[in-house]
C-alpha cells in the first residue's frame, strides 16, 4: 500500500466531502420533489413562516425554501462549469508557454501579469456588460476573468520543473511541446492544483451568485441563489427570511469548499502533522527499538526530493552515547540530507520517512518538540561565512539559542557563551562577540559556531563537513577541539565529511555512504589499517594524499 494511502483522511478533508456531498444530493433530489412548489404561483403570497412554508413565500406565492433548495442545481452547475472553464484556459496557457518560444513566453507571462492586477469580479463584469446578461454569458464572464490568476500560479509552479534535468532531457530527445507538458510538466503540478481547483471553486460560486444579484447572470423564469438574493432585497425588511436561505446555502457550500481545499493540502503534504503522525503509526507497528541503550538510532530513513526523485534510501545506523560516528562519502551522497533529516530540517518540499528517528527517549517523528530538539541537538554547518547574519554582531546571534529554548537572560547567555568561547581557546570572549562576522576569520567563525552549539548543553552534535572551507592548520585545531569536547563533555557526535583522512582520524565508527545508501560499516581500527572490502571505500582511500610517494611500477612499453 502506497504511503498516501495509508495515511488517515484529515477531519477537514472529511468534513468538506461530506458537506460537497450534501449539496449535490440536493441538486438531484430537490428539482424531483419541490420544483412544482418552487415555480407555481398560488394567492399566497408574503406568507410569514409556517408548518406549510418553513421560510415563508414571495410576492408570488411560490415557496421560498423550495426555491432555495432548487436553485441549488443550477448554481453549482454553473460554478463547476465556470471553475472547469478557467483551469483548463489558465492551465494550458501557463503550463504551455514554457514548452514555446522564449520571446513568446515572455509576451504572454507581461499579458498575464497585467490582468492579474485588476479583480476578477470586475474582469467579469466588464465581460459580462459585453456579452449581455444570461445564464451562458454568466458562465462565460466568470471563466474568462478566472484565467489569469490559473495561469499566474500555473506558469510560476511550471516553470521550478521547467528547468529539471529530465524535462532538459525530453527536450533534446524531441518529445513534442504538448506531450512534454501533458507528460513531464503537468503531473509534477497536479497536486497543488487540485487544492487550488476546490479553493477557487469557492470564491466562484460567490461572484457566480454576484452577477445574477446585479443583474446580470441568471435571468427568469430560471433561478440561482444570486438571482433569489436579488428577488429578495426588497423586502429584505418586511421578510428577511427570504434572503436567509440563498445566503446560508451561498456560505454553506463556501465552507465545505475550502475545507475540501485545506484538507487535500494536508492530506497532499508529506510534511504534515497527520501525516507524521500516520508516519508514527507505521513506525510503532514495526515493532520495538532494536537498539535500546543507543542515543541516536535511525531505521529504515528515506529522503526524497520534490520531483520524487530518492536522495537517501532506506538507510539504518545507531550511535551511542559519547561516540563519534563519521559519515563518509562524496558530494551529492546524501550526508547532508541524512543529517538535515535527523535534526528535522529537510528543506522545502523534501520529504522523509522512517521506521523509527529517536534521540533517546524523544520520538523525533512526532510533532510539537521543536524546542527540545533546539536544546538537545547542536548544529555545526559547513561554511561559517555563511552561517551568520553579516548585519548583526556575533554575540546576538550566538545567544539566541540561549535565551529563547533555556530561557535565560541576556547576561546569563552572554557569560555562559563566554566560557564556551574560551573552552575553543578563543581570546577576548566579550570583544569577539561585539564584533561581526566580516571581522572574524573561518577558523574563529567556526570555532564560534560550535561554542555556540554547545551552550545548551546537546546530547548530539551534528557537524555537517564543519573543517572543509579551512586551511589545514586551522581544520587540524577545530578537529583537536570536537574531540576534546567529545571526551570533556561525554557528547555524541555525528561528523560528516567527504575527506576518509580526516574522518579516519577522529571518529570511532565510520560509515561510507553513496548515491544514498550505505555501503560500507567501518571501526576506526579496520579503517586504519585499511581493512575495507568495498570498491568505493577503496578508490576514497586512494584519492586521500598522504606524505608518503609510492613509486609507480615500471611498465615493458615504458623501458627505453
Amino acid at each position: 500500500m502506497s504511503e498516501r494511502r495509508s495515511r488517515h483522511l484529515p477531519a477537514s478533508l472529511v468534513a468538506g466531502v461530506v458537506m460537497l456531498g450534501i449539496l449535490v444530493v440536493i441538486a438531484v433530489v430537490a428539482p424531483l420533489v419541490w420544483g412544482s412548489a418552487a415555480t407555481t404561483v398560488t394567492p399566497d403570497t408574503r406568507m410569514a413562516p409556517s408548518p406549510a412554508h418553513w421560510l415563508g413565500t414571495d410576492d408570488l406565492g411560490r415557496d421560498v425554501l423550495a426555491r432555495t433548495l432548487v436553485a441549488t442545481r443550477l448554481t453549482l452547475l454553473m460554478a463547476a462549469a465556470a471553475t472547469a472553464g478557467s483551469v483548463v484556459l489558465g492551465v494550458l496557457i501557463g503550463g504551455l508557454v514554457w514548452v514555446g518560444p522564449r520571446v513568446l513566453r515572455e509576451a504572454v507571462l507581461r499579458i498575464i501579469d497585467s490582468t492579474v492586477a485588476f479583480p476578477s469580479l470586475i474582469l467579469a463584469l466588464v465581460i459580462a456588460a459585453i456579452l449581455g446578461a444570461g445564464t451562458l454569458p454568466a458562465i462565460v464572464a466568470i471563466a474568462i476573468a478566472g484565467v489569469p490568476s490559473f495561469a499566474r500560479i500555473t506558469s510560476n509552479m511550471t516553470g521550478a520543473v521547467a528547468t529539471r534535468d529530465y524535462v532538459g532531457t525530453a527536450r533534446l530527445l524531441g518529445v513534442p511541446r504538448f506531450r512534454l507538458f501533458s507528460r513531464h510538466l503537468l503531473p509534477n503540478i497536479s497536486g497543488p492544483l487540485l487544492v487550488l481547483i476546490a479553493s477557487s471553486f469557492a470564491l466562484t460560486l460567490l461572484d457566480i451568485s454576484s452577477l445574477s444579484f446585479v443583474g446580470l447572470g441568471v435571468q427568469s423564469p430560471e433561478f440561482d441563489w444570486g438571482r433569489l438574493l436579488n428577488e429578495g432585497l426588497p423586502a429584505v425588511y418586511s421578510q428577511p427570511l427570504q434572503v436567509v436561505g440563498p445566503s446560508v446555502m451561498l456560505v454553506f457550500a463556501g465552507v465545505a469548499a475550502m475545507l475540501t481545499g485545506d484538507g487535500l493540502a494536508v492530506w497532499l503534504d508529506p510534511r504534515s502533522a497527520r501525516g507524521v503522525r500516520a508516519l508514527v503509526a507505521r513506525r510503532r507497528t514495526a515493532g520495538a527499538s532494536a537498539h535500546p541503550d543507543a542515543l541516536v538510532e535511525v531505521r529504515g530513513l528515506t529522503v526524497r526530493a520534490p520531483s520524487g526523485k530518492t536522495l537517501v534510501d532506506g538507510i539504518s545506523f545507531e550511535i551511542a552515547p559519547g561516540e563519534i560516528l563519521g559519515l563518509v562519502g562524496e558530494s551529492g551522497s546524501g550526508k547532508s540530507m541524512t543529517a538535515m533529516s535527523l535534526a528535522r530540517l529537510q528543506a522545502d518540499g523534501v520529504s522523509m520517512d522512517a521506521e523509527v528517528l529517536r534521540l533517546d527517549d524523544l520520538d523525533l517523528l512526532a510533532p510539537g518538540h521543536r524546542s527540545r530538539l533546539a536544546r538537545e541537538i547542536g548544529l555545526v554547518y559547513q561554511d561559517p561565512g555563511s552561517t551568520f547574519n553579516p548585519a548583526l554582531r556575533m554575540g546576538a546571534q550566538l545567544t539566541e539559542v540561549a535565551r529563547v529554548h533555556l530561557g535565560l537572560s541576556r547576561r546569563a547567555a552572554r557569560e555562559r557563551l563566554g566560557e564556551g568561547l574560551g573552552e575553543m581557546r578563543i581570546r577576548e570572549p566579550e570583544r569577539v562577540m561585539g564584533q561581526h562576522p566580516f571581522q572574524l576569520s573561518g577558523g574563529m567563525l567556526q570555532r564560534a559556531g560550535i561554542a555556540s552549539s554547545l551552550v545548551t548543553d546537546p546530547r548530539l552534535l551534528i557537524a555537517d563537513e564543519p573543517t572543509t572551507a579551512l586551511d589545514v592548520t586551522v581544520q587540524a585545531d577545530v578537529l583537536r577541539q570536537l574531540k576534546r569536547l567529545n571526551r570533556d563533555h561525554g557528547t555524541a557526535v555525528l561528523f560528516i565529511s567527504h575527506d576518509i583522512g580526516v574522518v579516519e582520524a577522529l571518529c570511532d565508527r565510520v560509515m561510507v555512504m553513496r548515491t544514498g545508501e550505505i555501503v560500507e560499516r567501518l571501526t576506526a581500527d579496520q579503517l586504519r589499517r585499511r581493512d575495507v572490502q568495498h570498491p568505493y571505500t577503496r578508490a576514497l582511500l586512494a584519492a586521500t594524499p598522504t606524505l608518503t610517494t609510492v613509486p609507480r611500477p615500471v611498465e615493458e612499453h615504458d623501458r627505453v
